[in-house]
């Protein structure tokens, strides 16, 4: 096993005022050549966006976009003709493929909305860009993960244009549990969105994350009620 820590208070900050941004990984304005990427995922920012407030319209092009909100609802727009809201409990994927712009805006006039945007290099470059969204049933996900994103078409999640798996999952206190690599040779990701965790020997809080290489399962204990984000991911 090869393990590498990820303290939520050492993540990128960056205020500007309509925007509260905190990156896991080398983003924007902050650069740490420690922190650039896990394997293929190479964004994971945890924003916190003003009420009427948001990102205008900005291009992309062969990165697997994946949004996950929060608290809130985001508003999204694209070149490829797509406008929809985006609300918690809900997960968006955009693969920017050959090249769209987009903007992603606070879909309420007074209250915040929180997000988590993350990227993941493509397997395939240049491919049609496409947008999809779906709501999935929490119910589904308790002290148990449920895929949201998978490489696989049939699974019922977004599709992926990677050997990627995003999991959530919403684990009751004392208990004890384990995420098994869906795919040979992955990483896993573990990101505490909030709760305690102790993953290999190590002890997460909120916003704290692992990244687990080598192994392929990975067995943790929940010391209070957690809400977990897992991403898997080629390491190469």
């Amino acid at each position: 096993m090869t393990k590498t820590i990820y303290k939520s208070d050492s993540r990128g900050y960056a205020d500007h005022g309509w925007l509260k941004s905190y990156h896991s990984f080398s983003f924007a304005g902050y650069h740490n050549p420690q922190r650039v990427r896990f394997g293929l995922l190479r964004v994971l920012n945890d924003d916190i966006v003003k009420g009427g407030m948001g990102f205008g319209t900005h291009p992309h092009d062969n990165m697997e976009i994946v949004t996950i909100p929060l608290q809130g609802e985001v508003a999204h727009q694209d070149s490829t003709g797509t406008k929809e809201v985006i609300t918690a409990g809900e997960v968006q994927i955009m693969s920017a493929g050959s090249g769209l712009t987009h903007s992603e805006f606070n879909n309420s006039e007074k209250d915040d909305v929180n997000l988590l945007q993350i990227w993941v290099f493509p397997e395939k470059r240049d491919i049609d860009p496409r947008y999809d969204q779906k709501k999935f049933d929490k119910k589904n996900r308790v002290n148990k993960f449920q895929t949201v994103v998978s490489p696989d078409k049939s699974s019922g999640a977004l599709w992926i244009n990677q050997n990627a798996f995003f999991s959530l999952g919403d684990f009751e206190k004392n208990g004890s549990y384990r995420y098994d690599v869906k795919s040979k040779g992955n990483g896993i990701y573990l990101f505490v969105i909030k709760g305690t965790v102790e993953a290999a020997g190590e002890v997460l809080s909120d916003r704290d994350a692992i990244g687990i290489e080598d192994v392929t399962s990975v067995e943790f204990t929940v010391n209070s009620d957690s809400e977990i984000l897992v991403i898997e991911v080629p390491m190469h």
